[in-house]
């Protein structure tokens, strides 16, 4: 399902949006040899070889006016453990009172499609399903916390047990949540106008070369 860009900046007083995403395969790299902390003028070490201690899906969600998370470790994607992630959410105040919910996602396999809005819009009348464009993931901003999460949180991978990841993520959240605010979202819709005039604009270009040699 194709939808429309939403406005950055909203008129309805009751507007609530929400991000979501799914970062496949985390795992759990049980090294070898214990690695050994940073000391002055040496990195730290990791161990190179590793024993492979299972993997997590890791669901999230972000409301992205109150830098809130939620988050899930499930054992594969789908379309269960997707909707245990929106129960999740739409269970919790202010979510379960607000007059709409825009819940922003990508079209992976476990949520694209008119399906996929039949089934979340007949759990939770109050949601409004939003797919962004097909190659377009990079406008949810969940994709910005999966970076910070990378970065931050999982490198380098050194991790005794799977549990210990879940346990990392969880505490992540609670501590992103305690430092960060909603990102300054600066791109607009007249931006991406203007980014595809310009590409459309080079590749009539390009054409007209290939045509002129």
């Amino acid at each position: 399902m194709a939808a429309p860009l939403l406005d950055i900046f909203p008129r309805d007083p009751d507007f609530q949006v929400k991000a979501d995403d799914e970062k496949t395969s985390i795992q759990a790299r049980v090294r070898v040899h214990p690695s050994l902390p940073a000391r002055p003028g040496e990195p730290r070490r990791v161990e190179h070889e590793y024993a492979r201690g299972g993997a997590w899906a890791y669901l999230a969600a972000l409301d992205v006016h109150r830098a809130k998370m939620f988050g899930r470790c499930e054992a594969t994607t789908g379309i269960e453990p997707f909707e245990r992630l929106v129960d999740q959410v739409m269970s919790q105040w202010p979510y379960n009172q607000a007059r709409r919910v825009f819940w922003i996602m990508d079209n992976g396999s476990s949520h694209r499609g008119e399906a996929c809005v039949r089934r979340l819009t007949q759990a939770h009348p109050r949601l409004v399903p939003v797919h962004a464009r097909v190659h377009a993931s990079w406008l949810n901003q969940i994709e910005i916390y999966f970076s910070i999460v990378q970065r931050k949180a999982l490198t380098p991978n050194d991790f005794p047990s799977l549990q210990a990841v879940a346990d990392r993520l969880e505490n992540f959240e609670r501590y992103y949540e305690s430092i960060a605010h909603p990102f300054e979202w600066k791109f607009t819709r007249a931006d991406l106008n203007a980014l595809i005039a310009r590409m459309r604009s080079r590749y009539a270009e390009t054409q007209h070369l290939k045509l002129a040699a």
